[in-house]
């Protein structure tokens, strides 16, 4: 697949799930048709070693195509996000794990809680994994889970990622979220399940960029480099929110040319307010792409990226996200009370940018202690 093609189907998965949006929200999950185009479209194969048959693809080209699906449905472009990046810490698997994972082709979708909260046991051949794990997106769709666990070797702590099969899991409706209401971020409990050897992984060669038996650029950057599969599906809804506002300023616009002049000390239309918000929200939403685009470029450098460069790129996803919260919020303020009905996607996407922001990824106070680290020498 080429990059155009990847940015054509995004197109078409963006299109696809803002018809479904509404509705989507509603089940609290994606609907399966959605999550058939968005796996047509390949964003489950973007990180998949070539020699499986992916694209062993670029951040850069991943980062645009999520916030191009964000425009119709963030929490479309939220599962496609995931999906590919998930993708891409299975590749660290030894080969004879994706060898299996892959072994049908480069479609499956792999979902994962990098959080070490269930408990390994090493066992002959394997662990036993026995965990309960919140907030796992897309999880009702999934054929594999990556999942993290404590667990001791030569008795020290050697946390663990491990894949299990769909059959292995054991599922409960949980997320009940006012914002990224349809990824169907539900709870995954696993009983006892034996995890051999060649499907788990350690944890901090995961977060290191060690992949077992890849030296793709893709697979051997640090994990904090890859902030931007948190912050893309904002970018999307940012843009969204701005496409849809737009559409209402307009209508207010065309209807204040034709009314006739307002009754003495009532309130006047205000053209430049509208202009006001435009502007600032356009150039905004620029500058926020920008820094996302930036933080992409420096992921795709791999193994050649320096800690410096690591937590820039991770404060730039954090500052673009709070900037692209301050877009939503003004766009959501300034759509007017019969704007924010719940049909009018501005409400939504507003919604869902908030939420997005919530995540411990993003928190700009985090890394901004980080990036501080690399510049001030204490």
């Amino acid at each position: 697949m080429s990059d155009e093609t990847l940015a054509s189907a995004a197109e078409d998965v963006s299109v696809l799930a803002a018809q479904y949006a509404t509705q989507m929200e509603s089940a609290r999950r994606l609907d399966p048709a959605v999550v058939k185009t968005m796996l047509d479209a390949g964003f489950a194969r973007h990180f998949v070693p070539v020699r499986h048959g992916g694209r062993e693809g670029t951040f850069e080209e991943l980062t645009e195509a999520v916030a191009v699906v964000g425009e119709g449905c963030t929490s479309t472009a939220w599962c496609a996000s995931l999906t590919a990046h998930v993708a891409r810490m299975a590749a660290h698997l030894p080969e004879e794990g994706c060898a299996q994972l892959w072994a049908e082709g480069p479609d499956p979708l792999i979902v994962a809680s990098l959080t070490p909260i269930g408990t390994a046991e090493k066992v002959d051949g394997g662990w036993r994994l026995s965990g309960t794990w919140p907030f796992i997106s897309a999880v009702d769709h999934c054929d594999w889970a990556l999942l993290g666990a404590k667990a001791t070797l030569d008795g020290e702590p050697a946390p663990q990622m491990l894949a299990v099969r769909r059959s292995d899991l054991r599922t409960e409706d949980t997320w009940v979220n006012v914002g990224m209401a349809a990824t169907g971020s539900n709870t995954v409990t696993v009983t006892d399940v034996f995890v051999p050897d060649a499907l788990s992984m350690s944890r901090t060669d995961l977060f290191a960029g060690r992949p077992a038996a890849s030296t793709a650029v893709c697979h051997t950057v640090p994990m904090q480099a890859t902030t931007t599969m948190f912050a893309a599906p904002a970018l999307g809804a940012a843009r969204g929110a701005l496409k849809s506002w737009t559409g209402y300023a307009e209508g207010k616009i065309r209807a204040a040319a034709s009314a006739p002049p307002a009754l003495p000390g009532m309130p006047t239309f205000n053209r430049a307010s509208y202009d006001v918000t435009l502007t600032r929200s356009a150039g905004e939403i620029d500058a926020a792409a920008a820094l996302l685009r930036n933080a992409s470029v420096l992921a795709d450098l791999g193994p050649r990226i320096t800690v410096e460069e690591t937590m820039r790129s991770w404060r730039d996803c954090a500052l673009a996200t709070e900037m692209l919260v301050t877009v939503t919020n003004r766009l959501f303020r300034g759509v007017g009370t019969t704007g924010q009905t719940m049909s009018n996607p501005v409400q939504r996407f507003w919604r869902d940018v908030n939420s997005a922001a919530g995540h411990m990824a993003l928190k700009f106070e985090s890394a901004s202690t980080a990036w501080s680290a690399q510049v001030i020498q204490a």
